[in-house]
């Protein structure tokens, strides 16, 4: 019996390419949340698999990673490589608010405690290979970045390991991407919107980070100021620049580097 009030699962017999999709009605959503979930073959035997949250940017949905970057399709090569170990790969919704939610608590809709606590869940609910053992990491692209930089740092006793890509660092710049008014999220100090406040509230337990971003990209030096404020304060973390723009040519040839960063910490 599931934990939440309904809970839709794709029927196997029309699955491909290792794509699961759940859809959960949400009490922090207020209604019904998406999930693309990558179960790798073989499985069977395992226990306590680790899990990969991944977040996607402004305007995207839980098909942006499979289907803007293929992501599946690389780990699953890793994993038969024997570069990279088994994992499940969770890629939910923001919540579908507006051009994008910022996974923030607002508009009387919590799209953090969404993120943290009903995706592993409902994860953990439709494979068995998954529990409240399992290892979590997190990682995600632009909104999707600063998602998972933000959470990651909030609830450090929840992931091992965080790896963004073209992060917003800060959610004023939100206002580069949205046309909805920032005022209206009635954000707070004391939600830490801000990634550096963020890190700076849990400094002393803080999981393993990297992230990095295209030198070409727009949020290039919010993402410089961020390494450089870590470096200050003294946070450690793995920052990278690499050539390349705001884009999913850049995402699909770096995501990569996020979980064999995330297999490194297991």
């Amino acid at each position: 019996m599931s934990t939440f009030r309904t809970l839709e699962l794709s029927n196997p017999q029309f699955e491909k390419a290792h794509l699961r999709f759940i859809t959960i009605k949400s009490p922090h959503l207020k209604g019904r949340g998406d999930i693309t979930v990558f179960v790798p073959p073989n499985i069977m035997n395992y226990k306590n698999l680790p899990l990969v949250i991944l977040l996607h940017g402004v305007y995207g949905s839980a098909w942006s990673w499979p289907y803007g970057a293929g992501v599946h399709i690389q780990a699953l090569e890793m994993i038969e490589q024997g570069t990279l170990p088994p994992m499940i790969i969770a890629m939910p919704s923001d919540g579908l608010w507006g051009d994008g939610s910022a996974y923030l608590a607002h508009h009387d809709k919590n799209f953090e405690q969404w993120i943290v606590e009903d995706v592993p869940l409902a994860v953990r609910e439709i494979v068995p290979q998954v529990s409240n053992r399992s290892p979590q990491f997190i990682g995600g692209l632009s909104m999707g970045g600063y998602g998972a930089l933000r959470l990651a740092a909030l609830y450090p006793n929840l992931f091992v390991g965080v790896s963004a890509h073209s992060s917003i660092t800060a959610f004023n710049q939100m206002k580069l991407f949205i046309e909805e008014d920032l005022t209206t999220f009635t954000v707070t100090d004391e939600q830490y919107p801000d990634v550096i406040a963020a890190l700076l509230y849990h400094r002393e337990k803080l999981p393993a980070i990297r992230f990095d971003c295209g030198k070409e990209d727009l949020l290039i030096e919010e993402n410089r100021k961020l390494h450089q404020q870590m470096q200050q304060y003294n946070i450690p973390h793995r920052y990278f620049e690499y050539s390349g723009g705001h884009e999913w040519n850049y995402w699909t040839l770096h995501i990569r580097k996020s979980l064999l960063f995330f297999a490194e910490l297991l």
